[in-house]
């Protein structure tokens, strides 16, 4: 059982994704929010069912399966309907992300959380001891999602401005990984994150 658990966020292109990579590398489990938020709407779950009455079973795969294209049509720029399929979808990812953490057989768990800022930080997770942020400068994650997505130079930009402010997540963190293009930054930076984590999550056993 994993008595510590670390919120780990980033914008988008920040490298969240390679900031977990290493950490897994070092044996912690990791606990992606979206992955769960797959898992929470599978065939058969209670969230699928309450999707199912709420948006109408046209929301479904012939194989019962939810049929994701359809439904986020569905919400896009309509506030509302959003709202509503969050009030069903959210509360199901975070107890999700917290069980595979408080389950865990790593001294700590990390969180992988990408929208964390948005979705009210530390007030709607307040069982994160401890929350790092993977850090880049705009201009980079600019360039990383031309390269990434293919995409062109305006739609980047308004991916970027879609989320939080980078000023909002770093308003939120204990830790700052700094992912600046160059990888070999990275690892030092994960394991001495990684050394003071199992420091806290040993004092907190204690």
């Amino acid at each position: 059982m994993s008595g510590f658990i670390v919120g780990l966020t980033g914008g988008i292109a920040s490298g969240k994704s390679e900031v977990t990579r290493r950490f897994e590398a070092l044996g912690i489990t990791v606990a992606d929010a979206d992955v769960a938020a797959r898992e929470v709407v599978a065939p058969g779950s209670p969230a699928l069912e309450r999707i199912s009455v709420r948006f109408g079973s046209a929301m479904l795969l012939v194989d019962g399966s939810l049929d994701r294209a359809r439904l986020r049509a569905h919400v896009f720029g309509n506030d509302e309907e959003r709202r509503a399929l969050e009030a069903i979808t959210h509360p199901a990812i975070r107890a999700r992300v917290r069980h595979i953490c408080e389950t865990a057989g790593s001294p700590y768990a990390v969180a992988a959380i990408p929208l964390l800022a948005e979705a009210g930080g530390r007030a709607t997770y307040p069982w994160l001891d401890r929350i790092v942020v993977v850090d880049a400068p705009e201009s980079v994650r600019h360039a990383r999602l031309l390269q990434r997505d293919a995409i062109d130079t305006a739609l980047a930009t308004r991916m970027i401005q879609a989320q939080a402010s980078r000023e909002q997540r770093l308003a939120l963190a204990d830790d700052v990984i700094v992912n600046d293009g160059q990888p070999e930054h990275l690892q030092p930076q994960v394991e001495a994150l990684d050394r003071l984590y199992r420091r806290l999550a040993a004092a907190r056993a204690s």
